[in-house]
């Protein structure tokens, strides 16, 4: 009979750990996602309301910036993209360290399936995108190719927890790596295709201050004797510079937010580590994902999407459905909703027919389909890139906005539909298998199968 051995300490806790980490990412983004759409639906509303105009002028309304000769206005809508979205895009950029050291693109063999469904979940949509834009006769839209390419974290992991709390851990992972590789390629070709002109010296000085930033951020506890929770008190100012001059570089100031947070450490100082092995503290990462995640789920990506997404459908000729089915729309739609998953579906199916890759244990195909139409989910960074594609107040604008609703929405109603499918099977697949905790806390479906012997 077999008995089984007590468990690998290290190699359990730490799947432990992020399992443990990604569930907590999606009760928080669950919110934030709800939230996020939320803000949309009631712009939509006001800026079709007769408040229509109180809300354009609050977007267009300018504020001043800092003080004396540094001081420069910014309208309240542009400070909501490139200010208030650089908070999100600095989690995003944590969560990539954080994949990086610890998470799935640390093993190549993990990342390899996930990275290569995102590649071609970008490609794909692109592709289609050009294709619909130049074959019913607007070329001039082909600017926003970039529109359909990334995936919304938030959102798509809200659809994802609400539909499937009995959804294997490996299709959650899946998401969250093809999401982020997604947002890695989306923020490379924000900073390189939507940038017109570089002013070397301002760029200069914010990539200074974030090696400063990074210094700092590596040697908190030799430099200033504090703890991770007190750090923020000195890193934040330093990050605000850099911000400053990335704005001012002509480069989008959200490329600070990136920058800044792969310079965090994920881990503990390796002397505490050594010191204090057993110790629960958290790392620098952490505490900034706890400071920074509601202030970028509850104020920063809310405001940016509110201010976003209102589109007026009722001046003359510019109706919902007209603006549904021109070029932009139409073409922004069914790179979302086609393009996506089909781009995905068949990336992965290639690299799986490499010798010795696979799929994630424990996960379909079917599976798979449901988190590629979650992949179609383009909110929040594809209304970013279509501002900077088209600008605002016009009508390819207008109708990039009604296409990135339109088609998240669809994507995500249809991934949900196949999801709650898949959800229920494996809720009865698994009403008779409930998992026992070994003396160490750690459910057993985290230990390696070869932690268990004759």
């Amino acid at each position: 009979m077999a008995q089984s051995r007590p468990p690998s300490g290290s190699l359990a806790n730490s799947k432990y750990r992020e399992a443990l980490w990604i569930e907590r990412i999606l009760r928080q983004e669950t919110i934030g996602g709800l939230i996020i759409v939320g803000a949309a639906l009631i712009a939509v509303v006001l800026a079709n309301s007769p408040l229509g105009e109180d809300y354009f002028g609050l977007r267009e309304t300018y504020i001043t910036l800092g003080f004396g000769e540094l001081a420069w206005k910014i309208s309240v809508g542009k400070f909501t993209a490139d200010g208030l979205l650089a908070i999100f895009f600095f989690l995003v950029g944590l969560e990539l360290k954080r994949e990086f050291v610890s998470g799935e693109l640390r093993d190549p063999r993990k990342a390899l399936v996930p990275v290569v469904a995102a590649i071609g979940g970008v490609l794909v949509p692109a592709g289609l995108y050009l294709f619909i834009v130049n074959s019913m006769g607007e070329p001039d839209a082909a600017r926003g190719w970039a529109i359909p390419i990334a995936t919304d974290i938030a959102f798509a992991l809200a659809v994802l927890a609400l539909v499937g709390s009995w959804l294997p851990l490996a299709l959650r992972t899946f998401l969250l790596t093809l999401a982020v590789v997604d947002d890695l390629i989306g923020i490379t070709i924000i900073a390189v295709v939507y940038t017109d002109e570089v002013v070397l010296g301002n760029l200069g000085l914010s990539i200074a201050f974030v090696v400063l930033y990074g210094v700092v951020a590596q040697r908190y506890t030799d430099l200033f004797h504090i703890r991770p929770g007190a750090a923020w008190v000195i890193l934040v100012p330093l990050g605000l510079v850099a911000w400053f001059f990335m704005y001012g570089s002509g480069v989008h100031a959200t490329i600070a937010g990136v920058l800044l947070a792969m310079t965090v450490p994920v881990l503990r100082p390796k002397k505490e580590r050594i010191a204090c092995p057993d110790s629960k503290e958290e790392g620098l990462a952490e505490v900034f994902e706890h400071r920074f995640r509601p202030l970028s789920a509850g104020i920063a990506v809310p405001l940016f999407a509110f201010f976003a997404a209102g589109v007026s459908l009722g001046n003359g000729e510019q109706t919902f459905w007209y603006l549904l089915t021109q070029p932009v729309s139409v073409a922004i739609i069914a790179s979302l909703v086609i393009g996506k998953p089909v781009g995905v579906l068949i990336a992965t199916w290639l690299v799986t027919r490499v010798p010795g890759v696979s799929m994630p244990k424990g996960m379909a195909w079917i599976d798979l389909l449901g988190i590629a139409l979650l992949a179609g989910i383009g909110f929040t960074v594809s209304l970013l890139i279509g501002e900077l594609s088209f600008g605002v107040g016009n009508l390819l604008g207008d109708e990039a906005k009604i296409g990135i609703l339109f088609g998240s929405i669809l994507a995500a109603l249809l991934a949900a539909l196949v999801l709650f499918g898949r959800n229920r099977h494996y809720r009865q697949m698994r009403a008779e298998e409930q998992a026992d905790r070994d003396r160490d806390g750690v459910p057993d479906i985290y230990q390696d199968a070869d932690d268990t012997q004759s």
